[in-house]
């Protein structure tokens, strides 16, 4: 029995193993109960993951248009 760490499930599930890294990830899920648990729930993690969606905080957003109109160079008049 292979044992893979959590990076390799991972990298699996992201599609971003070697081929043969998913090659022996795939045979081992058909032959390792366990491992096909430990992969729903990581799945489920990652699922709840990409639901997420993070927003700066609004103060945030003001400082920097703040800044961004502090920043604004004046113009170069050329005689």
């Amino acid at each position: 029995m292979t044992l893979f760490t959590p990076e390799d499930l991972l990298l699996y599930l992201y599609k971003e193993s070697s081929p043969e890294l998913t090659g022996a990830i795939e045979t081992a899920l058909q032959e390792d109960w366990t491992l096909r648990e430990k992969m729903q729930v990581l799945q489920s993690s990652v699922d709840e993951l990409d639901k997420l969606i993070v927003s700066p905080r609004m103060e945030v957003v003001i400082n920097i248009i703040n800044y961004a109109r502090e920043a604004v160079v004046e113009p170069v008049h050329h005689p």
